[in-house]
């Protein structure tokens, strides 16, 4: 534990639904959910207008629809999220030199190691108002919710509980304070299963976690998970925070505007990321053990899979075939909206394979680079997509369907817009280019 409140938490309110809000004028102050659209996908973030009415992150989509059917639903936008979320944690490094993203969205921030004056609640409280305007600033009107205490434990929960947009700062020796109130499920590790045991023995909030016994708990729940609990409970948190550092692989992904569920084309896409990877592999000079593969699926869900070779290789086909028997573990068949590939465990040289039994340098291709650049070419339109009109002008995909879009032609800039229908495949009509 520390003696001072340097440890700061920083999270974006329901952040791909406030992009899609500040992106989409017409859908400000209204509910909006993205995720799935799907009959079987799922919620990943809903506005706080949606929440109003019950639909929450990790809900089916279908029985967010039943809560909140008047809301807008959108398939995301990957890339933009992405571009806002690297300058938010640029605005955290030129803060501190220790910054531990834990997604997109949120952050753990050392200030022990920022050029500040002294770490009094008055200096860190004055920090979190300044950079919370910053985040404002360079997001164009996106909110935060911060919270500054002695350790991880206590600065992630101040950051949930005055969201949206609040700020807590817990003074050293005011963290059971804070934590008594408060449900069990707030300690990190607690979730349903362990909620349960926990209710049956008549623990329901963290002062009666507190007067639980380190043995009761390990009875209850475990040795490691009763051990934490009972520190945490107390809390007693001197996890660190980690900087991020170099990622030691080398990868390939891409998003697609229609899930794909064609085995054999998603062979092929994994093939020609291959080979991306491995030029680029030979271009460094270097080769790897480790090769892994990443899938994201029609409703969100997303699935790794990877597989370690005896000694490390640049050879495409190589990676290529590991890459197609690791697709073969993840179930596609409702669709597959992202598909990656990485090269990890790198080396500078390469183990020659003494039985030969490495493939050779250059396979038949799974698909045909013909039928691959015909998919590359093929336009699907999702809600939330951002496209271009050549008489409206830019806008985005309200909806889509028997060969019709629905088009909604405004930006942050413009206010609300007209709503244009046009055939599916009109020639005027095209995805939005995005932004390096």
């Amino acid at each position: 534990m520390r003696a001072e409140p340097t440890i700061l938490h920083v999270d974006l309110d329901a952040f791909y639904a406030a992009v899609e809000q500040r992106d989409k004028p017409s859908l400000r102050g209204k509910p909006v959910v993205v995720g799935g659209v799907g009959g079987r996908g799922v919620v990943a973030t809903a506005s706080y207008e949606a929440r109003a009415y019950g639909v929450r992150s990790a809900m089916s989509t279908r029985e967010a629809r039943s809560r909140c059917p008047h809301a807008a639903y959108l398939s995301g936008r990957h890339h933009v999220y992405r571009q806002v979320s690297d300058l938010v944690m640029a605005e955290l490094r030129a803060l501190s030199a220790l910054v531990e993203p834990l997604s997109l969205d949120e952050a753990f921030v050392d200030l022990a190691a920022a050029d500040l004056p002294d770490h009094t609640v008055a200096t860190v409280t004055q920090v979190g108002e300044e950079l919370k305007e910053r985040v404002r600033e360079v997001t164009g009107g996106l909110t935060a919710s911060v919270g500054i205490g002695t350790s991880k434990l206590v600065a992630k929960i101040g950051s949930d509980l005055r969201k949206p947009d609040g700020l807590v700062v817990v003074p050293p020796g005011e963290e059971q304070a804070l934590l008594d109130p408060l449900p069990v499920t707030t300690i990190p590790g607690v979730g349903p299963a362990t909620a349960e045991r926990l209710r049956r023995v008549g623990v329901t909030t963290v002062a009666d976690l507190v007067r639980s016994s380190e043995e009761e708990l390990v009875r209850l729940v475990g040795q490691a998970h009763g051990h934490g609990l009972y520190l945490l409970a107390r809390a007693r948190d001197d996890r660190p925070v980690v900087a991020e550092r170099e990622a030691k692989s080398i990868s390939a992904e891409d998003t697609y505007d229609t899930d794909i569920v064609d085995r054999r084309l998603l062979e092929g896409l994994l093939e020609r990321q291959a080979q991306k990877i491995a030029a680029r592999l030979r271009e460094a000079r270097l080769s790897g053990r480790t090769v892994t593969i990443k899938v994201r699926l029609h409703d969100f869900t997303t699935h790794s899979r990877s597989t370690t070779l005896a000694a490390p290789t640049d050879n495409p086909a190589v990676v290529a075939r590991l890459a197609r028997s690791l697709l073969a573990e993840v179930d596609t068949t409702d669709g597959v909206r992202l598909l990656g590939v990485g090269v990890s465990g790198l080396a500078d040289w390469i183990q020659e394979d003494l039985f030969g039994e490495e493939a050779p340098a250059t396979e038949e291709p799974v698909v045909p680079d013909a039928e691959l650049e015909r998919f590359a070419r093929r336009r699907g339109w999702h809600p939330g997509m951002d496209v271009v009109h050549a008489e409206h002008g830019p806008g985005w995909v309200w909806g889509s369907g028997v060969g019709r879009v629905t088009v909604r032609f405004e930006t942050a800039e413009s206010g609300p817009g007209p709503v244009r229908t046009f055939r599916a495949d009109d020639p005027q009509l095209s995805a939005a280019p995005r932004e390096p």
